[in-house]
């Protein structure tokens, strides 16, 4: 049973922060989203994460996209073994294809394994209406109706006093997400509710480790430009010796500013250019997924001046849109 968010030191810089808070905190998620399946299941016996067996059902997964796909293996009260397959929808844009693939994946478990699994969405795009539940088709001698489970983490922003009284993980997990959408064009606002998200896992009395793997979370979905950062992070310290408290040291953080260190380390080496380069490149691919050989030749070819620019403006993509559009707008012919 994996519950250590370090254990995979070979994750991708790309693969969203999801997937390690789920891993973290599992029994909890299912608690707060689906309590249903949560009922279900034996918590007294230990679960598996199947990443090998993922992989070979989702080979076909589009490349670029940054999916945080589980899968699962827990066991029943009445003692029999269940598969669950958990995704995390974390584009900015509904996908057409979306219902097709949750059917896709759970057929494929199925033909593979020969194991029946409970699949289950956690939606975090910014779109009310988009609210898929099935995939379907008819025919006159055949039909297929596959109904899958979700939760649109847009409908807690009714909830959020409830957010605020809850001591589950993923109520702060929420909290944050909805806040840096609520942010996205307001970085002072986004400065002050990550504070004080971060000060809130204080108040709540959690242990050390809890409070580490939730700062990494809000830490890394609610980036904050350059100065705002060193901002933020000297106000930290000087919050942290109030309560003396050091759990959160500059060397666990995995946001903005612990990439600009890298970029400076790589700088003088390479000069100061090269070392931009590889750090925009870096977290690019944290923000919007795998970059084709093309788009890194096109980064390459940004002056100094500009690679600065996108470093700012890549705080707020949220999908490969987003950075093609300002290569469009903002490249030279």
């Amino acid at each position: 049973m994996k519950n250590d968010m370090n254990t995979d030191s070979e994750r991708a810089d790309f693969d969203s922060p999801w997937k390690e808070i789920i891993e973290a905190y599992f029994p909890q998620a299912m608690d707060f989203f689906f309590s249903e399946t949560y009922a279900l299941i034996d918590w007294e016996r230990p679960y598996e994460f199947l990443d090998k067996e993922f992989q070979q059902i989702a080979r076909e997964a589009e490349q670029g996209k940054r999916y945080a796909d589980q899968l699962v293996k827990v066991w029943q009260t009445q003692g029999e073994e269940l598969w669950l397959l958990i995704h995390v929808e974390i584009q900015t844009q509904k996908e057409d294809n979306f219902t097709k693939r949750m059917f896709t994946y759970n057929f494929r478990i199925f033909d593979r394994f020969d194991r029946p699994a409970i699949s289950l969405a956690i939606l975090c795009d910014p779109n009310r209406e988009w609210r898929p539940s099935n995939y379907s088709y008819n025919y006159p001698n055949t039909r297929l109706n596959f109904e899958f489970g979700s939760v649109k983490l847009l409908d807690y922003e009714n909830r959020f006093h409830e957010l605020e009284n809850s001591d589950n993980p993923f109520a702060t997990v929420v909290m944050a997400h909805l806040k840096t959408q609520q942010t996205r064009s307001s970085p002072e606002q986004r400065k002050i509710w990550k504070f004080s998200l971060i000060r809130r896992l204080y108040d709540l009395g959690l242990e050390e480790q809890d409070i580490r793997n939730l700062y990494r979370f809000i830490d890394w979905v609610m980036i904050l430009p350059k100065a705002l950062e060193n901002q933020f992070w000297e106000e930290f310290k000087q919050f942290e010796q109030e309560r003396t408290m050091r759990y959160v040291t500059t060397g666990e953080r995995i946001g903005y500013e612990r990439g600009k260190q890298e970029g400076k380390q790589e700088g003088k080496q390479e000069g100061k250019k090269e070392g931009e380069q590889q750090l925009i490149l870096k977290l690019l691919q944290r923000r919007v997924g795998e970059l084709s050989p093309e788009l890194q030749e096109r980064i390459q070819s940004l002056s100094l001046n500009q690679l600065e620019n996108l470093g700012e403006a890549l705080l707020d993509f949220t999908a490969m849109e987003d950075l093609l559009n300002w290569l469009q707008t903002n490249q030279s012919a």
